[in-house]
C-alpha cells in the first residue's frame, strides 16, 4: 500500500545547518521529516551519509544505487519514520 503524504505543506528548505545534502544530489530538507528529499526520486531520502528509501519496508544504503539492506522504523530518522507507520 502507498504512503499516504501529509496535507500540509511541508517544511521545506534548500539546506539544513547542521545536516549536510547529499553529494550532487538536488534536494531539498524537510522539516518535519526530519531528512533530505531527493528530488526526481520516489521515496529517496538522505541524512548523515545514508540513504533511506521505502519500498514496502525500509531500505538503506550509503549510496542512493544501493545495495540496499533491510532495516526497520526504529533505524531511520524518527520524523520520517512516522510518515510511513504501518
Amino acid at each position: 500500500m502507498a504512503p499516504t503524504v501529509p496535507k500540509s505543506a511541508p517544511q521545506q528548505a534548500q539546506n539544513h545547518p547542521r545536516f549536510a545534502p547529499p553529494p550532487g544530489g538536488n534536494s531539498y530538507w524537510d522539516g518535519a521529516l526530519g531528512v533530505y528529499v531527493l528530488k526526481g526520486s520516489r521515496d529517496l531520502y538522505y541524512r548523515e551519509r545514508t540513504y533511506y528509501r521505502w519500498a514496502d519496508g525500509w531500505n538503506w544504503a550509503s549510496n542512493p544505487h544501493g545495495p540496499w539492506q533491510p532495516t526497520d522504523a526504529s533505524s531511520v530518522p524518527a520524523g520520517l519514520g512516522r510518515q510511513y507507520a504501518q
